[in-house]
């Protein structure tokens, strides 16, 4: 019913719609009419009312509701169903959680602030209130495990061509950082729940910095990331940024999941960032160094040690080099 009665106030913004004539269209009455609007006002909504015109919707929150998302979606599977939390530790752990109890595939769990979001590598990511998009995708698609890391390369190129969509010229790390001039703006993980042939579900969890600086920002992070804020030309709507993230994730997936993985991958190495650069990576205690000159089907990065030896990487922390 919230969703309704903001329809009806934005469909008659900037005038006054009654609440006799809302009552009409919406089926009750005139009190529970004023109820809502009530409940809407808690919610951070400002609307005036003046008892012979009616109400009037002055300002809306720029907080992730569905029924705000929803003027935006064009999706067919992702965010059919969306999960808003104010304050969670983890949308990942929410995410797994409601994965177990048999969440339908494409549920988005959003949240405003997390206080233990997850990285990769047990890191933690720091997502404070109303500064950022934290999220999480609950996917169910039929694909072996092998080729779940793909997953990871699919969502960085849905985020990256969100991005440059607005303006915003990020690059992609592999395997799952959106960069901007080699400071990090967002990171994608990717968790999965499997048996030996079968995939039995993914979460892909993505957090994007809108407008962390470095006043707020840990010292430890504060010189290696930067926000949406720095490079974009006029405010930014974090409802519209995730609902087209959402919808180029969903195309997207809709592709992969039809075996059509090699124009994504396509895509992913012209937004990259790693490709024909000189690289330091990290891997099961062992360092490597050399040219990284390609991405194979598997999403696999190929590198060309010093020794002009070429080895296949499938996971690792990558460092750029100059």
């Amino acid at each position: 019913m919230k969703a309704k009665i903001i329809s009806l106030l934005k469909s008659h913004s900037p005038g006054y719609i009654s609440g006799e004539e809302i009552s009409s269209i919406l089926g009750i009455s005139r009190t529970a009419v004023w109820k809502h609007i009530q409940k809407l006002r808690d919610n951070g909504y400002q609307i005036e009312s003046h008892s012979r015109i009616g109400y009037r919707l002055v300002q809306a929150p720029d907080k992730l509701y569905q029924h705000e998302l929803n003027e935006y979606m064009k999706s067919k599977i992702i965010g059919r169903k969306i999960v808003y939390r104010e304050v969670v530790d983890s949308t990942n752990k929410v995410a797994k959680e409601m994965a177990q109890k048999g969440a339908e595939e494409g549920t988005v769990i959003i949240a405003e602030e997390q206080t233990a979001g997850k990285g990769r590598l047990g890191r933690l990511w720091f997502s404070p209130a109303g500064q950022g998009l934290w999220f999480s995708i609950i996917l169910r698609s039929q694909i072996s495990p092998a080729d779940a890391p793909k997953m990871t390369l699919v969502a960085a190129v849905a985020v990256a061509r969100t991005l440059r969509e607005i303006g915003i010229p990020v690059g992609i790390k592999w395997p799952n950082d959106i960069l901007i001039r080699e400071r990090k703006l967002a990171g994608i993980l990717t968790e999965m729940n499997a048996e030996i042939d079968k995939v039995n579900y993914l979460i892909v969890g993505i957090g994007i910095n809108i407008s962390l600086n470095g006043d707020v920002l840990p010292d430890e992070i504060a010189s290696v990331a930067t926000s949406m804020e720095e490079y974009a030309e006029g405010g930014i709507s974090r409802i519209r940024v995730l609902a087209s993230i959402l919808n180029n994730f969903d195309s997207l997936y809709q592709e992969f999941t039809t075996g059509g993985f090699s124009n994504i991958l396509d895509s992913w190495k012209d937004m990259s960032v790693t490709l024909n650069r000189r690289v330091k990576i990290h891997a099961l205690g062992k360092i490597d160094e050399g040219l990284a000159f390609d991405i194979d089907e598997d999403g696999a990065l190929i590198l060309k040690k010093d020794d002009g030896t070429i080895k296949r990487v499938l996971s690792g922390e990558v460092s750029l080099r100059t």
